[in-house]
Order: structure tokens, then sequence, then C-alpha cells
């Protein structure tokens, strides 16, 4: 049993890091960084899931869910702060485990950061779609449903099911887009993530600016709609299930660590581009569901396009905004695509490395310097599921995947506190045990309020990974075998 828990030391992880053809190219500073993360965060939550959260469990008090899964995942970026300076490793949650926890849990995490990277950049391509369909349609461009849609869908009534529908065609074409540009390089990815971020962050400063000026403070009353009598549908249940729904928005900024390999100056830098994009991010979100709900009320807000919904009632004053919103949100939610496409690439580039997976994965491009094998199978895989699956399913996934990651990082700075005291930490993760235990608190509250069939899910996906690691992973593991990389 002792093999599934052996552990890899930070050093020996930071030397195979830097060595050999396996080594990756250190262009990024903290304005990368910190432009990746907010490329991460500021997507589909801010001008998706704000709208329903608010009308289905919060009403106003979104700002609140806000708040908490904020609270929470300052929590966790703090440990993987620490982490980031200390393992300046490609790998993120992967690698901390493997350095504390063993070979076993470092399968378990990086499988489950499958869940998190992989199919988010899916769960978010089919966002995209809806958005393009509908800045195309204002402009007189139709695209057939049957080319924008899931041919799958999912009832609770009905099962899965056929929608009629043939391939969601944008969704596909993004993919597809994102993936040529993280073959060829990750300077030319973060440069084009820095444009777009500075598109989005535009227009969702201009919303907040003008948009205060029709708030109606009436909308904010009550400020905690009375519960229905049914646990999170509004009352402080609702604001619990609210922060957890809306904690999908927070997803991106840990993307950042798996990007410490290519960073210049990771001890400093990679602490600097979490936390400060989870800052920034989280002033935003408190600041557009205020204003929207003040705008709206808030039971209107069930739609897939609520800041618009938002411009449309301050009436002519804001008309001009709308498009504007349109192209913030779809340039938001492709800068999300790439930073969540490029976190999977190095998730499994590290996994290979350690022969946990075919060490083809790692394979580096010899002109672009990429991991060009991991980033095509990565960009195939999510083509697939962004182009026949529903968002429902593949959004509650992805949050319970990024929840059980976050956990088991601030489990592992508990265990590497203990085991090893006297490692060099350039960012310590203050206020220890207290702020890793209550990271793991407030994961654990928010995947509890997740539905039923969403752990079933994860369980299945779960199982599924520990067949492969004992029937493959475990046998070729570089830490069982004597000889080195050819």
């Amino acid at each position: 049993m002792k093999r599934f828990f052996r552990t890899k030391s930070h050093l020996q992880l930071i030397g195979e890091a830097d060595s050999g053809e396996h080594k990756l190219h250190r262009v990024l500073g903290p304005w990368h960084l910190t432009l990746l993360g907010i490329g991460g965060i500021i997507g589909a939550g801010i001008f998706v899931l704000t709208g329903q959260a608010s009308a289905m469990y919060a009403g106003p008090a979104i700002v609140l869910a806000y708040i908490i899964s904020g609270i929470g995942c300052a929590f966790a970026g703090l440990c993987y702060a620490e982490f980031a300076s200390m393992i300046p490793v490609a790998g993120s949650a992967y690698t901390y485990s493997y350095a504390t926890l063993g070979e076993l849990f470092a399968w378990i995490i990086g499988w489950d950061l499958i869940l998190e990277y992989l199919f988010g950049a899916a769960t978010v391509a089919v966002g995209w779609s809806g958005y393009v369909v509908s800045f195309c349609k204002d402009i007189g461009v139709i695209i057939p449903a049957a080319l924008c849609n899931a041919p799958f869908a999912y009832d609770e009534k009905l099962g899965m099911h056929l929608t009629g529908a043939i391939l969601n065609v944008p969704a596909v074409a993004v993919v597809i887009f994102v993936t040529v540009l993280l073959v060829i390089g990750i300077r030319q990815s973060a440069t084009f993530n820095g444009v777009v971020v500075m598109i989005k962050l535009a227009v969702i400063l201009l919303f907040v600016v003008l948009g205060i000026w029709y708030v109606d403070s009436a909308h904010w009353k009550p400020f905690i709609p009375a519960n229905t009598g049914e646990y999170g549908h509004f009352g402080w249940s609702g604001v619990l299930r609210g922060s957890a729904v809306v904690f999908f928005a927070y997803i991106g900024f840990d993307a950042v660590s798996t990007a410490a390999q290519e960073a210049k100056n990771p001890q400093r830098d990679m602490p600097i581009g979490i936390l400060l994009s989870l800052a920034i991010c989280g002033v935003l979100y408190v600041l557009v569901s205020g204003v929207l709900t003040g705008l709206v009320p808030y039971a209107q807000l069930n739609v897939p396009h609520p800041i618009a919904v938002g411009i449309d009632a301050a009436g002519k004053g804001l008309a001009w905004l709308r498009p504007l919103v349109k192209l913030g949100a779809i340039a938001g939610l492709s800068s999300v695509i790439l930073v969540l496409m490029l976190g999977q690439t190095r998730i499994f580039f590290s996994m290979a490395h350690d022969w946990l997976l075919p060490r083809g994965f790692a394979l580096i491009h010899p002109r672009f310097k990429t991991p060009y094998v991991a980033t095509v199978i990565t960009g195939g895989v999510a083509m697939v599921t962004a182009g026949l699956f529903p968002i429902g399913i593949l959004g509650e996934l992805v949050s319970i995947g990024a929840l059980l990651a976050f956990a088991m990082v601030c489990a592992g700075v508990l265990v590497m506190r203990r085991t090893k005291p006297e490692a060099h930490r350039p960012f310590r993760t203050p206020w220890v045990p207290v702020i890793p235990l209550l990271g793991i608190l407030f994961s654990a509250v928010q995947m509890a309020s997740l539905p039923l069939d969403t752990w079933i899910r994860l369980l299945a996906w779960m199982a599924l990974g520990l067949v492969i690691y004992f029937t493959y992973s475990h046998r070729s593991s570089r830490l069982h075998h004597t000889h080195t990389l050819p």
C-alpha cells in the first residue's frame, strides 16, 4: 500500500520541471498572470449566472452570495499562493497533492481537475455560442437552430433525449480557434487574453458607472426574500444555495497556478497573479450584482442574458450599451475558454511527465515550445463535448470538481506545514491552520448545497478514474521506475 502514498519532494519537482526537453518557456510576468486570472474568472458567471441565481435562489441578496463565495475562494487562494510560490511547476493542485498527500491523491485530484478545466471550457463555449447567436441575430444574421444547439438534452422527467439539433457549430468553432492559439505559443495566448480582458473590463465598468444612475432602490426590498418553505429557495438557505451556484463565477483564478512553469519569477509573481485577480473580480461581481438587481426586479432575471435585460430596463438612456455588452460577453467568454484549456493542457503535461498518463502528452513542440499533443487532445475532447451536450449538466460538474480541488489544496497546506516545516516558502498562508480549515469548510458546505445528481455523476467519474489508475497509471508511474525519461 505504501507505493500509493509515496510523495515527491518539492525540490525534486522543481528540478524535473527545469531540465531536459520538457522545459517550457518562462515569459510571463505579474501583469500577464493577473490578466490570466481575470480572464479565467470573469465570464459566464457575471454575464449569465448572476441573474439566474438571483431569480431562483437569493433575490437581491445575490450580493451576499457573491461575498460568501468570494471569501471561500480567498481562503483557497491564499493556500494556492503558498504552493505556487513554493512549487512553481505546471500542474496546480495535482502537483501540490503529489508533494503532500501522495501519488494516489495526486491522481484523484488530477482526474478531478479534468471536470473543472476541460468540461469547464466546454461549458463556457456553449455560453459563448449563445451570445454569438444573439449578436448575429441583432445584425440580421440568423444561424439555424439545428446548427447552434446541442443534439442532446437532459430533463428530470425525460432523462437524456434528442433535441433534433445537429451540432452546436459556434461552440465547436471557438474551441478550434483557442486550440490553435495555444499550440502557437504561450506569449501569443497571453497577449490575446490581455486584449479581450481589457474589452470586457471596459464593458463591465461602463455598465456599473452608468447603470447606477438608473437604479430603483425599491427593487432591493426585501433584500433577502422570505423562504418559500423549500430549502435553497430564498431566505438564508437561498443565499447559501446561491453562493454555491455563483461559485462557478470565481473558477479560473486557480488556473493561474498551472502557468507557474512559464512565469519569469514565479516565487514573487504567482501569489500576485492569484490574489490580485481574485480581489479585482470579487469587487466587480458585488458591484454588478448590486446594480443589476437595482435596475430589474429579481424575479425577471432568470434569462440567459441578464445584463442586457438590465440595460433594457434603464430605457433609451442605455440602449446604445446593449450591443457593447454582448461584444464584451463574447470577448469575456473567449478568454475564459483560453485560460481553462491552458490549465487543462498543463495538467495533462504534468501527469504525463510523471508517467501517470502516456508520455506523448508531455511532448513539447520543437518550434513553439508548447505541449502540443496535450493541447490538441484537450481541444478535441472539449470540441466534441461543447458541440453535443447542454450547459446545465456540464456547469454543475465543473463546480463540484473545482470545490473538491480547493479542499484538497487547503488540506495540502496543513500537511506540508507539518511534514516540511523548514521548507522555503516565498509566500506563506497567514493564520495557519485557521485559513486552510476555513477553506475546507467553505468548500464542503457549498458542495453539500449542490444537487444529488451532481454527486452521483462525480462519484461515477471518480470510479472511472480509479479503474484507470489501478489498471494502468500506478504500474507506469515514474516514481516506481529507476530509469529516466529519454
